[in-house]
């Protein structure tokens, strides 16, 4: 019996000890800046980072003079084409994660595990008709030059038309297609929105696998709309 109790003691207190850790890690990795000499231009291109405080995304203009997205991203593959779309939202995740939990009452310890320890990924896209700014999809206005670097680190992410599988999104504006890279737990949907943001030379957090170390970096009182 007390032998019992000590392997259950032992089940407890083993996860919450590597949770502990990784949410320590995860604190101290979000809070050291990379590319910390960056300000937020005056002028420039404004992207937008959203979150559902799971998932971060880039929201960018759909059209602008340095690029047009719609070969990569056309709107023949949404169940909604003909709405006046402005922007595209791009992000990149766990392949069984994005097709497999529509709600996050959907997920499972399984698919949590497979994602955790490594799984094939999946960009995920969304089109939006001017999206307004809020606490969840915060504008960022950055350099011409830092837009078109932002738009390279993107673009080295799209598969071709031709060669990469569409699926089925959750609404009528979005889709999801293959995408190159492995998801683990030390290379998050969150890290790749840091990492594609600190290539095109925009401060942000050097490790951030949760939402929260993504969106530290872009507070919402130091947008336009509240200035």
């Amino acid at each position: 019996m007390k032998r019992a109790a000590k392997w259950a003691a032992w089940a407890i207190a083993v996860p919450l000890s590597l949770l502990t850790l990784f949410l320590l890690a995860a604190w101290i990795g979000s809070a050291l800046p990379r590319n910390g000499d960056w300000v937020e231009p005056a002028t420039g291109v404004e992207i937008m980072i959203e979150t559902n405080g799971v998932h971060t995304a880039i929201v960018m203009p759909l059209v602008t003079a340095q690029k047009d997205w719609r070969p990569a991203f056309p709107v023949g593959d949404l169940g909604a084409p003909y709405r006046p779309y402005t922007h595209v939202s791009v992000s990149w995740g766990e392949r069984e994660v994005f097709l497999n939990t529509p709600t996050w009452g959907d997920i499972t310890p399984a698919t949590i595990l497979g994602a955790a320890v490594g799984g094939d990924s999946l960009l995920h896209i969304a089109h939006y008709t001017r999206p307004a700014p809020s606490d969840t999809i915060r504008p960022l206005r950055i350099t011409r030059r830092q837009y078109a670097r932002l738009v390279a680190a993107i673009e080295r992410q799209v598969l071709p038309p031709a060669v990469r599988i569409s699926y089925r999104g959750y609404y009528a504006h979005d889709v999801f297609y293959d995408a190159p890279g492995t998801y683990h737990l030390g290379n998050t949907c969150n890290q790749w929105t840091s990492d594609t943001l600190a290539e095109a030379g925009i401060r942000t957090g050097r490790w951030t696998p949760l939402a929260g170390g993504v969106m530290r970096w872009i507070p919402y009182e130091t947008l336009d709309s509240a200035r």
